[in-house]
């Protein structure tokens, strides 16, 4: 029997509303003094906060290993621009940026910026997909070796070294090139949650990573196979995409076995999975699911970030590690390297040197 793949963990930073950036760098420290891969910021049009793309830039700076993923709502904002702010974010953590993408779905949000009505799901995680797909190219358009930076010459850019995107969606188009060079990692992380089947789809076009809520081992593996399955149909290699099950987790003040695998664990509304118990509970809950081999890893939503974090960290994470299964540093500098994923070539810089060999 193989052994199980690299274990990968993540956890969710945001809470309660808090309008100081220092609350977030230390929470974001502490998941890098876990050596968590990455920390997540959620963000939505729907409640007050302060703008999570934003916040992990301020924190940016001054963490040096984990990856930073903010929540980006695609709907009602301008593809441009959203790959121009990931892009940017890449730059300033240098490489380890990554981005939730998601939808808004409520016409109170839509009245914020007036522009249309709300839309069904299935659209707009059609036009978060190609949000998605569009970012990926505007990230390409500028080659590796495309800025030039001469002062003798006065050439700032190989011109030949940037390429139109052209591309057309259902609700908007976008010409190029992009106005930020190409990302650290080429292409930042992208994660969906693939909770709704509309976000699924979405997720196997187009997602690095991909979350998933299920309540039983068996329900995991079923979801990730599902994923791949889909990810395979539309022509991608399966084994790239990291799948994590979510967990909203309360680490209370005593240990508490869980119920049995979770069937019977009680619903978060319309969001996923509650655990209930302490520190050593996850820690066994996620070495089993792990060892049975039916997720890459798991991102984990503390009820309070402030405690249950450092549980996680100091008590979970440390006994994983004590164990063997969970790394104690970081292997690399970027979010692609401690998920193992590849950093992608430019689609342009290989069609234009196909095209030249031709």
């Amino acid at each position: 029997m193989s052994a199980p793949a690299s274990l990968h963990l993540a956890a969710e930073i945001g809470g309660p509303p808090h309008y100081d950036a220092g609350h977030y760098l230390r929470l974001a420290r502490l998941a890098e003094d876990g050596a968590l891969d990455y920390v997540t910021l959620g963000d939505s049009f729907a409640r007050p906060g302060l703008d999570a793309l934003a916040v992990l830039a301020r924190v940016a700076p001054a963490t040096d290993r984990v990856g930073l993923v903010p929540t980006v709502t695609t709907t009602h904002t301008e593809p441009f621009h959203v790959s121009s702010a990931v892009a940017t974010l890449d730059w300033v953590s240098r490489g380890r940026a990554g981005w939730s993408a998601d939808v808004s779905t409520t016409e109170a949000e839509a009245r914020l910026f007036g522009r249309r009505p709300a839309a069904p799901p299935a659209a707009l995680w059609q036009e978060a997909g190609e949000v998605a797909d569009v970012s990926g190219r505007l990230w390409d358009s500028w080659e590796d070796d495309a800025e030039i930076r001469s002062v003798a010459t006065g050439r700032f850019i190989d011109r030949d070294k940037l390429h139109y995107v052209d591309f057309e969606g259902s609700t908007f188009t976008v010409k190029g090139p992009a106005i930020v060079p190409r990302p650290p990692q080429g292409r930042p992380v992208t994660v969906i949650d693939a909770t709704t089947a509309p976000a699924r789809e979405a997720a196997a076009r187009h997602a690095d990573v991909v979350h998933i809520r299920a309540t039983t081992p068996e329900q995991a593996a079923a979801v990730r196979d599902e994923v791949r399955a889909k990810a395979a149909a539309h022509g991608r290699d399966p084994g790239t995409l990291r799948v994590l099950v979510a967990l909203t987790v309360d680490l209370g003040d005593r240990e508490s076995a869980p119920e049995p695998g979770l069937e019977s664990g009680p619903r978060l509304a319309g969001r996923g999975t509650y655990f209930r118990g302490g520190p050593v509970d996850l820690a066994d809950l996620i070495a089993q699911w792990h060892r049975a081999g039916v997720a890459d890893g798991f991102h984990l939503t503390p009820i309070t970030p402030e405690r249950d974090l450092e549980r996680i960290v100091n008590g979970t994470v440390a006994l994983l590690q004590h164990r063997s299964l969970f790394r104690t540093f970081h292997p690399g500098g970027t979010l692609r390297e401690h998920l193992g994923l590849v950093r992608p070539a430019s689609r342009y810089a290989a069609a234009r040197t196909t095209a030249k060999e031709a």
